[in-house]
């Protein structure tokens, strides 16, 4: 990953509550996780990978995190295609609205 220059679009990581602090109803697995959050922003100084760097989120919100990525691709999806679900579409149609 290269390094980040000032105005960057970036992805910053932060712990929001480290392991040993998580509430204690979580499960014990988790507990023994830090509590993590992702944001994006543009960052308001340079910084190199792994660095913690402050950013402005579109909202103008001020934060800052360890430095994980720059212009950040989106990655979220629906998943696979399942057929089952294309049989279960056309069942609902035909109980909904008939032939």
């Amino acid at each position: 990953m290269k390094a980040a220059k000032k105005g960057d679009w970036v992805q910053v990581r932060k712990v929001v509550l480290p392991a040993g602090k998580r509430a204690p109803q979580v499960p014990e697995d988790t507990a023994k996780t830090d509590l993590l959050l992702w944001v994006k922003g543009f960052a308001q100084s340079d910084a190199d990978p792994g660095e913690e760097v402050g950013i402005k989120t579109v909202t103008g919100r001020l934060t800052s995190g360890i430095l994980q990525a720059v212009n950040p691709a989106y990655t979220h999806g629906f998943g696979d295609y399942l057929p089952e679900l294309a049989q279960i579409s056309a069942q609902v149609k035909e109980l909904t609205f008939g032939e």
